[in-house]
């Protein structure tokens, strides 16, 4: 008999600033007591919903549960930046550029994803808000970042993608900060408000019948018979599938354990901008920003149809094998932000941040993820490598399609991918790896 017990549940850092700014919804239903269904999914962040979406595509009949340790969009979802990248977005390189064939390979299947997302929005009516084909831009501060925009712009025209290189002024003119030397502006990523997205998606999915079960972390999963038994705090739930969608707690159940990178990144957001401070930035109301080195400052800024005038700036990792970080950590990485953000916009000074929070990433060294059958009938779609966003929604279908027996284009793409790439000991893969990111992001302290 096949016993995994969670050695560990997910633990959050301050209050999911995506969902805090949307109006409340009320609270779903705990698991208590017993059910059966089809198939159990764990995680109801991009991974876990997209593949009850692809499950309910195959086999509209299927019943399906789905547990999450939170609420929906209170979990990862609601800390993630909302960038769906369709290009490469290769985080360990200097430029984000990977090897040419595979990049080619990902950019199809990320615009997919991206289809696949824009779908679900047309078909269960999530606001426009939540989901919109705008673009994002490499931003570049300094001579390192200029070179690393250059080096990405002729790899995307190796590829034969779209680009355009910004100026200063055109950059002012986006963002109303004159902090920003040049930009690579790419057209393709669509911008979301994730938490919106993934309520919307949920509700959607409930309509066609999907069980979710919120506050209802899974402690222990075991093969009872020919079905598997997902036990809770207060029920369980017996199925002849399971799909982990649960990211770097896949690691928490015993599988891949010492293949994993579990970082820490932190976000804050600001209060919603008053009418003067609107006028004071000037640019426009909706844009994105990714640093053009990976180890920069990430900025958002929203409007009215994402929760209000505000923007929103992530920076500051740390490698975290116990998946959490203390609330010393997220104070001493929302100074750090405050001061890049004033860097950025000194007509701001004055206006306040209104959340933080930490969020998990799961790595792995040679940047491949875990969407394959790890047992009879226990299937995985996991370790995103920092894009929950496309790399969730492509793993969350591609483990539905493999427990449905069906072969595609993303069973196929990360059937053949490694196993991610055995880590150093505890501790020094702690040392090693918080010591390299200080260096990286010395590096790219301007970016």
């Amino acid at each position: 008999m096949a016993v995994h017990a969670a050695i560990r549940l997910p633990v959050f850092n301050g209050p999911a600033g995506w969902s805090a700014i949307l109006p409340p919804v009320a609270p779903r239903a705990r698991l208590e007591g017993t059910t059966g269904c089809d198939v159990a999914i764990v995680g109801a962040g991009f991974a876990g919903l997209s593949a009850a979406r692809r499950l309910k595509q195959i086999d509209p009949a299927l019943d399906i549960v789905l547990l999450d340790a939170a609420r929906v969009s209170e979990g990862g979802t609601g800390r993630n930046s909302g960038f769906m990248i369709d290009l490469p977005h290769e985080l360990t390189s200097s430029d984000y550029a990977g090897d040419d064939g595979r990049d080619r390979q990902l950019t199809a299947l990320n615009r997919q994803a991206i289809d696949f997302a824009g779908a679900a929005v047309r078909d269960y009516a999530i606001p426009e808000g939540c989901f919109q084909r705008s673009g994002k831009i490499n931003a570049a501060a300094s001579e390192p970042g200029i070179a690393a925009n250059l080096s990405y712009a002729a790899h995307l025209a190796a590829m034969g993608e779209a680009h355009e290189l910004l100026d200063a002024r055109q950059m002012k003119e986006i963002t109303g900060s004159d902090y920003y030397r040049t930009g690579l502006f790419t057209p393709g990523t669509a911008m979301l408000q994730p938490a919106g997205y993934v309520r919307g998606l949920a509700a959607g999915l409930e309509g066609q019948g999907l069980r979710i079960f919120e506050r209802s972390p899974v402690l222990r999963i075991e093969t009872q018979g020919q079905r598997w038994r997902l036990t809770t705090e207060a029920g369980s739930v017996t199925a002849a599938k399971v799909i982990l969608s649960n990211n770097g707690h896949l690691e928490s159940f015993g599988f891949k354990r010492g293949r994993l990178m579990h970082v820490m990144l932190n976000a804050c957001m600001t209060e919603e901008l008053p009418p003067e401070a609107i006028r004071a930035l000037g640019g426009q109301e909706c844009w994105g920003t990714t640093p053009a080195d990976p180890m920069g400052t990430t900025v958002r800024r929203i409007g009215p149809g994402q929760g209000g005038h505000r923007i929103v700036i992530r920076q500051g990792g740390y490698y975290r094998p116990e998946m959490q970080t203390s609330a010393a950590d997220l104070a001493r990485a929302a100074r750090a932000m405050r001061r890049k953000f004033d860097a950025r916009f000194p007509m701001l000074r004055g206006i306040r941040f209104e959340h933080a929070w930490s969020g998990h990433l799961c790595l792995s060294r040679n940047a491949v993820s875990v969407l394959r059958e790890l047992e009879p009938g226990l299937f995985a779609a996991c370790v995103q490598n920092g894009l929950g966003t496309a790399r969730g929604t492509l793993t969350g279908i591609g483990a539905a399609e493999l427990a449905c027996g069906r072969e595609s284009a993303i069973t196929r793409h990360f059937g053949a991918e490694e196993e991610p790439s055995a880590l150093p000991p505890h501790p020094f893969d702690s040392w090693g790896a918080n010591a390299y990111m200080r260096w990286k992001e010395w590096l790219a302290r301007l970016e």
